[in-house]
Formats: C-alpha cells, sequence, structure tokens
C-alpha cells in the first residue's frame, strides 16, 4: 500500500528544528504532495469525480418490477445491509448504488421473468457518521443536517478523561480513491483553520491504531498542527 500525503498551503507542525516536511514523514511508502486541497466528497475533479449516493442500513426504497407489479415492494436495509426479495432471496445491498443494485435484482429474476426491467430509488436515506477509538460513545450517528468535526465528536460526548490525543483522522471514500484527512482539535478551538464538515459515510477515528499507522509520526511528535494534512491511500 503507498500513500501519498497531501499538505495543504498553510500546513505547519510546530516542532523544533524541524525545517522539512520530509522529515515529517520518515517512511519510505509516504510521498509529499505540497499545496494540494482536500476535496469535499461531493465536488468533482479530474482524479475522483462526483461522488454517488450509495444504500446503507436502514435507508428505505422504492423496488419497481415493470410488468410485474406483484414484485414490486418498498424494503428498508436490515442492520447487516441486506434485503429479501421474493424470486430474488437475500442480497448484499449496502455499499451499492441504486442503478447497480437495481442491475442486481434483474439479473436475479432473468430466471423467472422475461426481460426484467427493475427502478429502485430511495424512500429514505439514513446514512450515518461513525465516530470511533478515545470517545465516551462510540457509534453510528445519524447525519440529518450539516454536521462538522467537532459536533462529530461531541455526538460522541467528547474525548474520553484516557484520551492522550488531539489529533483526529478522518476517513473518506471519494469515488474508487480512499483518502484520509488528519485534524488537531486544538487548532480548529483555537480558530487556527476552520472546523471542516463532515460527510455521511465517513469515519473519524479518534487515536485508532490505523489511524496512527497512516500518520504514525504526526502522532509521535504530538505538535500543535496547523493545517490539515491529507493522505490518499494507494492500495
Amino acid at each position: 500500500m503507498k500513500i501519498l500525503l497531501w499538505f495543504g498551503p498553510l500546513m505547519a507542525l510546530a516542532l523544533p528544528g524541524c525545517a522539512s516536511s520530509d522529515r515529517l514523514v520518515g517512511r519510505p511508502d509516504l510521498q509529499v504532495v505540497p499545496g494540494t486541497e482536500f476535496p469535499a466528497p461531493t465536488q468533482s475533479s479530474a482524479n475522483y469525480g462526483i461522488r454517488p449516493y450509495v444504500v446503507a442500513p436502514s435507508d428505505k426504497l422504492n423496488i419497481v418490477v415493470f410488468g410485474a407489479s406483484e414484485l414490486s415492494r418498498t424494503v428498508v436495509i436490515d442492520p447487516n445491509g441486506q434485503i429479501a426479495l421474493p424470486l430474488v432471496g437475500t442480497i448484499e445491498a449496502a455499499g451499492k448504488t441504486p442503478a447497480e443494485l437495481s442491475a442486481l435484482v434483474a439479473s436475479r429474476l432473468r430466471r423467472y421473468v422475461r426481460d426484467p426491467q427493475v427502478e429502485i430509488n430511495p424512500d429514505t436515506i439514513n446514512q450515518s457518521v461513525v465516530v470511533e477509538g478515545e470517545v465516551r460513545l462510540p457509534g453510528s450517528f445519524p447525519v440529518t443536517t450539516r454536521m462538522t468535526l467537532l459536533g462529530a465528536v461531541a455526538r460522541a460526548q467528547g474525548l474520553t478523561e484516557a484520551a492522550n490525543t488531539n489529533y483526529v483522522v478522518v476517513f473518506r471514500r471519494i469515488g474508487q480513491q480512499d483518502m484520509a484527512a488528519l485534524y488537531d482539535l486544538r487548532a480548529i478551538r483555537q480558530g487556527v483553520y476552520p472546523d471542516p464538515e463532515i460527510y455521511a459515510n465517513d469515519t473519524v477515528s479518534v487515536g485508532e491504531s490505523r489511524a496512527r499507522r497512516v500518520f504514525q509520526l504526526a502522532f509521535q511528535t504530538a505538535a500543535l498542527l496547523t493545517a490539515p494534512l491529507v493522505a490518499v491511500i494507494n492500495r
């Protein structure tokens, strides 16, 4: 796995005697890419395109099978990300776009229905953010309005008393690309940079081992991060 690090234009660490960002990296599988902005998941770019809606547990879907109304229905994705349909059986729905799910259902129905035409549209979207690690109430929280990083941590009732870090990593998938961004809660609270927006399907990780693996040297220094540090994760 190769990780490309993106340093924002104002990226700096309050590290005594550390003038070069290369010294921050300290790993052969990390490459510094200076001056690149971290895109929001709904923004298009030459590399990543627009992030589509994907089905998630608790979403309600309207399934229409044209010419076979007895097979049309409204279903709710179960906690395991599955749905069960007549003739089709149980299928994995979570993580698929409505178009992908429509194609999958149609392919299963071809054994019973001639040239089935299936259309699936979300009725109710219950997308969520996962907050994990050194917080008082880790778990999945629904995104019903605009949410920021500090808001997501607050939804998890804040850091635990044993938490020994102010660093938070946000994991996000943009198109087919996995990305991660390292933020410093101290800098956000001091107004050094804005409280970033958190989107549905993001994972907010406070002190978790995978967060430390991506940004291990930054975690070791515990220095004040005066701008977000972003990584593109190439698997």
